[in-house]
């Protein structure tokens, strides 16, 4: 752990304010409120209005992060997203330039719900190779564009929202600092998370594409198996890799996926109900940004302190997994 560490110097979080509950869904699905909870542990989600993009929630979670941070100032932004504003150019650039960044490096991160664990890796890296002593780290997804609002199966768990960091050079040892990262993937099982149409392959073929391959797809009992196993083995790695026995771990931050998948892998590390931080029942499922979305409203809300040490974990398709941890540092979410 020689060299320069990316710390946590700032935190932000923001969904946009429509919100959705179960109620409303079973008002156009064959569901019901106790359906969705039984199954996912969601009762309500907030959703883009017309119009609204990623950007904008990116934007949104910046301005909060740099105001937490104190520090407008920062060399890159990165973005992890699955619902890129559009396929060319990549979102990033436009978010920095809004924010008014000038003419920072910026670029976009694509691994799904594992986006933010995956993001950290390349802002500590910009860091740790003295590309940048400030990075901008935004997940935002605006998930529920790319969900078949007919599915019940995806239309009930996904959400839109956004969190960001701010990542600055530090020392291994100082509180905020990033711990080793444990980071995965298997390309063969992609077909478990996937939106099949729109991409190089379909448009390559001629024949257009039918209107259910352009969304959001989910493979549910074989990907619930696959992400337990994975972000509790990434889990262990990453305990194991920062000198932490898993009875050392404070607060534990895993994707909100759905409340099954969470419930299976934190008894399976053997982390306490009360140590576990979620926020699944109130935001559902909002992709690359649920871990600093769930940072951002535990630190303000009290729940996650100065000095609690934090264990990362997500996953998501590609299939994509990860984890990390740090000493909670002294930030202020806003």
């Amino acid at each position: 752990m020689l060299g320069r560490a990316a710390v946590v110097d700032g935190i932000g979080g923001y969904v946009p304010p429509e919100l959705v509950t179960n109620d409303d869904l079973a008002q156009r699905l064959d569901t019901s409120d106790a359906w969705i909870r039984s199954r996912t542990g969601i009762a309500e989600r907030y959703v883009v209005s017309p119009g609204t993009a990623t950007s904008d929630l990116a934007v949104e979670a910046g301005l909060r992060a740099l105001k937490s941070a104190g520090d407008g100032r920062v060399d890159a932004v990165v973005l992890a997203t699955t619902t890129p504003d559009q396929p060319c150019p990549g979102t990033a650039p436009q978010v920095a330039a809004r924010l008014g960044l000038g003419q920072v490096a910026a670029f976009d991160v694509a691994a799904v719900c594992s986006g933010f664990l995956y993001g950290l890796a390349a802002a500590s890296g910009l860091i740790a190779a003295n590309i940048a002593d400030r990075v901008l780290l935004i997940a935002a997804d605006a998930f529920t564009t790319i969900v078949n609002p007919a599915d019940r199966t995806t239309a009930v768990i996904f959400a839109d929202g956004a969190g960001a960091v701010v990542l600055r050079a530090g020392a291994a040892s100082e509180a905020g600092a990033l711990g080793p990262l444990v980071l995965g993937s298997d390309g063969e099982l992609s077909h478990l998370i996937e939106v099949p149409a729109g991409g190089s392959r379909q448009r390559s073929a001629g024949p257009p594409a039918d209107p259910d391959d352009q969304y959001f797809r989910m493979l549910g009992r074989d990907t619930y198996r696959h992400a337990v196993e994975r972000m509790t083995s990434a889990s262990t790695q990453a305990a194991e890799l920062a000198g932490w026995r898993l009875d050392d771990i404070d607060r534990f931050a895993a994707h909100q996926a759905n409340a099954r998948i969470l419930t299976s892998v934190a008894e399976r590390l053997a982390v306490p109900a009360e140590r576990q931080l979620s926020n699944i029942e109130q935001v559902g499922n909002t992709g690359a940004a649920s871990i600093p979305l769930l940072l951002a409203q535990a630190a303000s809300d009290g729940r996650l302190r100065a000095g609690h040490r934090v264990l990362l974990t997500a996953f998501g398709g590609g299939l994509s997994w990860g984890a990390t941890t740090l000493v909670w540092p002294e930030v202020h979410s806003v």
